[in-house]
């Protein structure tokens, strides 16, 4: 298993989710001095607050719980890892103790006009599963109930995800990981900026992290929307009950629950899932219906962002004026 001391530093993607993040993993997965772990979002210092431990057990439980479970044995110039889990933009401060163990790290953000942003969430947490109301306008306007606990879907892995008035508080989330991880150790970059120049996105992305030059992967958009004929039967294939996942999980899947999944995991190739849920994840996949959000929908969401990216804007620097304009 990795040591603390085999790695020299951790970048983190830290999100937000949808705005690209996907593929700026898998250009660091590609790259041979980026030690990957067998699940691109472990979440591990979202889930777990590790602040209030001694130096000792600190390191005790990031070598057992984080570098053992998660990653495999690096090669000889595997010094740097990757954490690529959009949950830490949203609980920065508990990444203070990543950082005590390596200094050198570095954190990468990446965002999105909330208009575009919000619509593109609510459909990837449909198809994973995580989301039970099918129009966005709806979800939007069950916030306040999702807040108090109540409407949450029983597949649901992180409530969190559900809180779409929290996805795109830029501002917020972008000034409290700078005053926690330093504003040097960050690189935001733009969505805009990712369709545009992907190959100098590539680059920019390597030399921030401190990489060798690489040739730059396959550009092509990860993660398209997809849409799903029926929620219930995606629920069940993409966030089983537990007594149901060695029937319809992948070992990935599994990993993320049990130990002794995890280790095979970690030296099981990508896509190795049950083959009747491959063939039934495909059936149940449909192409993305491309609805309108109702402009009263939009001036709602207008309202609510504004100043958040008037505050981001600020804070890296760039004109964002074109973003949270409503459509009919």
């Amino acid at each position: 298993m990795p040591r603390i001391a085999d790695i020299d530093r951790l970048i983190f993607i830290v999100g937000a989710p949808r705005c690209g993040t996907t593929t700026m993993a898998r250009w660091l997965q590609a790259h041979p001095q980026v030690l990957f772990p067998f699940v691109k979002e472990p979440h591990f210092f979202a889930q777990h607050d590790l602040r209030g431990l001694d130096e000792a057990d600190l390191r005790r439980r990031v070598t057992d719980d984080y570098l053992d479970y998660f990653f495999p044995e690096p090669a000889a110039d595997q010094k740097v890892a990757a954490d690529c889990s959009v949950s830490y933009l949203y609980t920065p401060e508990q990444l203070e103790p990543a950082l005590k163990l390596w200094p050198n790290s570095r954190f990468v953000v990446s965002l999105r006009d909330p208009l575009t942003l919000l619509p593109s969430l609510h459909k990837r947490l449909i198809f994973t599963g995580d989301e039970s109301i099918r129009r966005f306008e709806e979800a939007w306007a069950a916030i306040a109930d999702r807040a108090a606990g109540r409407r949450i879907p029983w597949s649901t892995v992180e409530p969190r995800l559900l809180r779409y008035d929290e996805a795109a508080r830029y501002g917020t989330y972008v000034e409290r990981l700078f005053a926690t991880v330093g504003r040097e150790r960050c690189l935001v970059t733009l969505f805009d900026d990712l369709v545009a120049d992907p190959a100098g996105q590539h680059q920019r992305l390597l030399d921030f992290c401190g990489l060798d030059a690489a040739p730059a992967p396959d550009l092509k958009a990860e993660r398209e929307s997809k849409g799903v004929r029926f929620l219930l039967l995606q629920q069940m294939l993409k966030r089983p009950p537990r007594m149901l996942l060695p029937y319809l999980a992948s070992i990935r899947h599994r990993g993320r629950f049990d130990r002794e999944a995890g280790a095979k995991a970690k030296n099981t190739a990508p896509g190795g899932s049950k083959s009747l849920r491959k063939r039934l994840l495909k059936w149940n996949k449909v192409p993305d219906e491309k609805r309108p959000i109702p402009i009263g929908t939009q001036r709602d969401i207008k309202a609510y962002f504004q100043d958040e990216v008037d505050r981001l804007g600020t804070l890296i620097g760039r004109d964002l004026s074109h973003w949270l304009q409503p459509r009919e």
